[in-house]
Order: structure tokens, then sequence, then C-alpha cells
């Protein structure tokens, strides 16, 4: 048989993240546990549908005046407008003076390739700042988005916190124009985000030097369990009449992971501005995607509109963010209980979906082996993947690779 025109191809590495997921799925043990993968679930170590997701749903099967023709190429109108108004807050002068443009895109990953692409085109300076440690897939999305990457300081392993004066430091020495990358709330990996008054001098230092704020906001009322309050940091610059760019995602906060729901709103200084800025992101949007999926933008735009549903969803979402704090206490407790050599109060400072344990790659290798924990090799857990039922077990682990381990 003659050769395959691609026998050159090799092989390519499992995703990181998403790989974790694969070698769980190998694994025949029956006390196994995967903490790799950003998906809530609940105590019973299953996915939750949200019961205000399941009612808009039916409502839309139920409408036989639906159809499936294509959307907009910026996507569903409603939707979008709801969803600025989500983020920027209802009485957001941006919004009132029509200075915002929102373009339906794919989930978080979307709306952040779509605005990577649309800087690349349209902005004067290709550089984004992006926190280290950051989400794995940020540094693919925007090289390949045509923007070049770099780093700025953001968590201290010593403190297992925020290295507030690294981050400025970096950030006041940045070119310009830069673009700088900003976690709206419940920074991942690490969970550490920056209090109000740390947020207000990273505002001044951003305005003062001309960088220019994209904000990624995937946990917006799943971090605290307030949608307000996890958009306090945008808010903050908008409020003082600046431009910024906002990526939102509904995966974690309506439990539409599969859907793909999400939204890009660029804030700009004139309404004559905004719409030809939408003009542009359309030319970004039709060679890639052509236009986004009905579905998923149809259910969110249903929870949003819909008073009773949304004072439901709000009910909903507070029970999620305080499951995962509670998760937070016990790990904390159990540890504590074993008398496990370290600070781990860290576990109970951090915020949202995940923890940044402070385990090194050989602990949570020791953790796969002996234990049949899954984790990414930078120590992140998925709070949400634990249950009452788990955390001894997680607890006994790390004791375990703390002590022994190298």
């Amino acid at each position: 048989m003659a050769d395959s025109v691609f026998d050159h191809v090799v092989r390519a590495p499992e995703d990181p993240i998403l790989g974790v997921t694969v070698a769980y799925n190998k694994d025949p043990s029956p006390v196994k546990l995967n903490l790799g993968v950003g998906a809530y679930r609940t105590e019973e170590g299953k996915p939750l549908v949200l019961s205000v997701v399941r009612q808009a749903e039916q409502s839309l099967v139920n409408d036989v005046s639906r159809v499936k023709e294509y959307l907009p190429i910026v996507g569903l109108a409603e939707f979008n407008k709801l969803s600025a108004k989500l983020i920027f807050g209802a009485d957001s002068p941006a919004i009132q003076e029509n200075r915002v443009t929102t373009v339906q895109s794919l989930s978080g990953t979307g709306s952040l390739r779509v605005g990577g692409e649309f800087l690349a085109r349209h902005y004067h300076e290709r550089m984004i700042y992006i926190p280290k440690p950051t989400w794995g897939n940020h540094p693919k999305v925007f090289t390949l988005a045509g923007l070049s990457v770099k780093d700025y300081r953001y968590y201290d392993p010593a403190t297992r916190g925020l290295d507030f004066q690294g981050l400025l430091e970096d950030l006041g020495s940045a070119p310009s124009g830069a673009v700088v990358l900003l976690h709206a709330c419940a920074h991942n990996p690490t969970g550490v985000d920056p209090t109000i008054e740390q947020w207000e001098q990273i505002r001044q230092l951003i305005r003062s030097k001309k960088l220019f704020p994209f904000f990624d906001s995937a946990y917006q009322g799943f971090a605290s369990g307030s949608l307000d309050a996890d958009a306090q940091s945008v808010r903050m610059f908008v409020a003082d009449g600046g431009e910024c760019m906002v990526a939102q995602s509904y995966a974690k906060n309506m439990g539409l992971y599969g859907e793909r729901v999400g939204a890009l709103s660029i804030v700009c200084k004139t309404s004559d501005v905004a719409g030809r800025v939408e003009s542009q992101l359309k030319l970004v949007i039709r060679p890639m995607y052509s236009n986004p999926p009905i579905h998923g933008a149809s259910i969110a735009a249903t929870i949003l509109r819909d008073k009773d549903l949304y004072n439901e969803w709000t009910i909903e979402l507070k029970a999620m963010a305080d499951r995962i704090i509670s998760m937070r206490h016990q790990l904390f407790e159990a540890l504590k209980a074993r008398g496990t050599p370290g600070d781990w109060s860290h576990i109970i400072k951090q915020i949202g979906m995940f923890t940044f344990t402070g385990l090194n790659s050989e602990q949570v290798a020791y953790m796969t082996r002996e234990y049949h924990i899954y984790m990414t090799s930078n120590g992140r857990i998925s709070m949400a993947g634990l249950s009452s039922r788990t955390v001894p077990l997680l607890a006994d682990a790390i004791h375990a690779a703390v002590t022994r381990a190298s």
C-alpha cells in the first residue's frame, strides 16, 4: 500500500487539562477521583443541569413557532443585549449611551479568539500581557489570533497569594498601549483575586499607562455567589469612561458547557465608534464560523429575560458557589486534623472553582500513582469535583504526598 501523504505527521501530546480526564478514564480503580476538569459536580459526583435550564429548554421545545434558521453573524440580539446588561449592570452609562457592541460567540474561548483577532487587525499594539500563571489555552488562543504574548507576575508561590508588587512593576514597565488580559474574578488556575483596593490601583496604573484592558469573565456569580460582586472589577473600568473588552462565558454559571454560549463586548468612547467596531467584528466572525449556534443562547436569553427564572437562577448559582466554598472549608479542616505539614489557609482564602494547592509535580504524580487522584501537574485541583465523601481521601493523599513524596 502506498504511503499516506500525512506519514510525516507526528502524534501531538494530550492537552494538559483534558489529558487528565483521558488518563482518569483509563484507570480501572473503583476509588479513582478526577479533580482535573473545570466542570461542576454535585455532592454525588454527577454533572448538574440547572432546573432553570431545563425549564427554559422545555419552553423553547414547546414553542412550535420556533425555527432553525441561521442567526445573524453577531448572534441573537436579545442574548447580546442581556449579556451586556449582566456584566456591566442594568444602569451602566456605557449601555445607556450605546457605546457597547456585543457579539455572541462560542463560549469564552471563541470570544477570546474573536477579540484577539480583532485587536490584531485593528489595534495599534500587537502585544498582550497575560498573568503568570493563567489558563493554559490563553497563550495559544492569542498567539494564533496574531498577537505577541508576554507574561506579567501574578502568583507568589511563597505566600500562595497575589504577587501584587510584581504585577504593578511588570505592568508599569509594559509599553504604552499594550493589551492586558485580566481575569474578572476567580483567577484560573490559582483562585487568587486582587482585593477591590488592589483592583483600583491596577485600574489607575492601566489608565495612566494607556494600556488596554481585556477581561476574561468565565465565572460571574460562580465565585462569590453574587453576580454583581463578581462583576465589580469590570464595572470599575467601565465607570471611568475608558475603553475595554470583555469575553463572557455561560459554561460555568449556567452549566451550559457543551452548548458553547458566550459573548464578546467592546466598550467604546462613542456609539459611532461602537457601530464601526461591530461592522469589523462581523468580518472576523464570518470566515471563522459564519454565525453562532441558536440553542444555547436562546436558553440563556430566556433565563435572563424572565424575572422568575432569573431569580431562581441566582438561587441555584449561589447554591453551587456555596457548595464549593464548603468543600474548601472541609478540605482545610481535614488537613488541619491530620496535622499535615505547612500552612493550608490559602485553600479557604482562594476563590472560585480551582485551588492552587502548592503541590509540586512529583507530589501530584505520587497521589495519582498511590491514590488514583487525577489533577493537572501544576497542583491545580477543581474544588467542584470534590464531595464530603471524597474529601478524606484527598486529605489522606495530600498528607502522604507532603510527608513521604520527594
